[in-house]
């Protein structure tokens, strides 16, 4: 019989391949790049990277290699 701390990490690895039950509201994370660190941050559904290009373009490699990463954990885009 699985104690209680097996029964909790057998829980815990099924939760972690059920990707729908997370979503993500903000985080802040650095992002090593090729180049620099970048710091990405996610918040009130709205993307912000300190890149050059996501200045400019409001969307950039940094913030989509994470949109993928964490697909289906974010909240839905709205749509106006």
């Amino acid at each position: 019989m699985m104690d209680n701390r097996g029964a909790k990490i057998e829980k815990a690895k099924r939760y972690a391949e059920e990707r729908h039950r997370f979503r993500f509201d903000s985080f802040s994370v650095q992002f090593h790049g090729d180049n620099n660190d970048h710091a990405v941050s996610f918040e009130n559904g709205t993307w912000h990277c300190d890149c050059e290009y996501f200045i400019v373009h409001q969307v950039c490699a940094h913030s989509m290699a994470l949109e993928r990463l964490l697909d289906k954990m974010l909240p839905e885009a709205q749509t106006a």
